[in-house]
């Protein structure tokens, strides 16, 4: 199974180990993995921002740098999300129409394509501790991702998994919201944290690290025992070297 790697300019700027993580998981799945160094952006953050038309650019050069008949996968419901809905006011019924729809029907996020295309739910992670799921509204709202992380959860040695309260509420990051609306923003993830830590949690686990960024930040901020971590680096967790792909 070919597939393409997409790592977000998210991802590559700040977690490249997730970006690792996620190209050790596909080919542990069995897949052939290709990754194109001239990939940038999704275009999502001018997108979101209202600048569509330098979106477009961003985007055209997005559907030209990967391959529409081929698999391609990100560690970003988000990224994922803008590519499969937000293309769809930028591109529809324009030269490129066809191309877009293809890849569209082509891309997955991390966790979803590894339960429901790579038929792999198991990889021999271990991680002590009590963990919560966090759902993005990325995933959960643009991606219908719900059961796919959970289940890849459950099969790591060692860690238990809690749901907690309003656990597909946003965590306030939201982009731009975050910096527009701070004092909202930062209100937000106090909320998701308390209802982590109201479960005695060690670890919220997420598909998105721009989540994650948030949380984490709010939690370093005050001091607080616990810490975020995305899903691909909780299923890497505890392999050996001679771990066999």
């Amino acid at each position: 199974m070919k597939v393409e790697l997409f790592v977000p300019c998210f991802v590559d700027q700040l977690y490249p180990e997730t970006a690792f993580n996620t190209l050790r998981l596909l080919e542990k799945s069995g897949c052939d993995v290709t990754y194109n160094s001239k990939q940038t952006c999704c275009g999502q953050p001018a997108y979101n921002a209202g600048y569509w038309d330098e979106a477009k650019e961003v985007g055209t050069k997005f559907l030209n740098d990967f391959t529409e008949n081929t698999y391609v996968v990100a560690p970003s419901a988000s990224c994922v999300g803008m590519i499969k809905g937000g293309y769809n006011d930028l591109f529809t019924n324009t030269i490129v129409h066809n191309k877009c729809r293809n890849l569209q029907s082509n891309i997955w996020e991390l966790s979803d394509f590894l339960i429901n295309v790579a038929k792999r739910d198991y990889f021999g992670a271990e991680l002590e501790g009590k963990a919560v799921y966090h759902d993005s509204c990325s995933a959960l709202r643009e991606c219908k991702i719900k059961d796919e992380p959970r289940l890849l959860l459950s099969k790591v040695h060692g860690l238990e998994m809690i749901e907690m309260e309003d656990t597909d509420m946003c965590c306030g990051f939201g982009g731009t919201f975050a910096v527009k609306f701070d004092a909202i923003s930062s209100a937000m993830a106090e909320q998701k944290v308390n209802h982590a830590l109201a479960q005695q949690a060690d670890y919220i686990i997420s598909t998105d690290l721009s989540c994650l960024l948030h949380l984490q930040g709010y939690i370093e901020k005050n001091n607080l025992p616990i810490k975020t971590m995305h899903i691909a680096d909780v299923l890497c967790n505890g392999w050996l070297e001679s771990t066999e792909y």
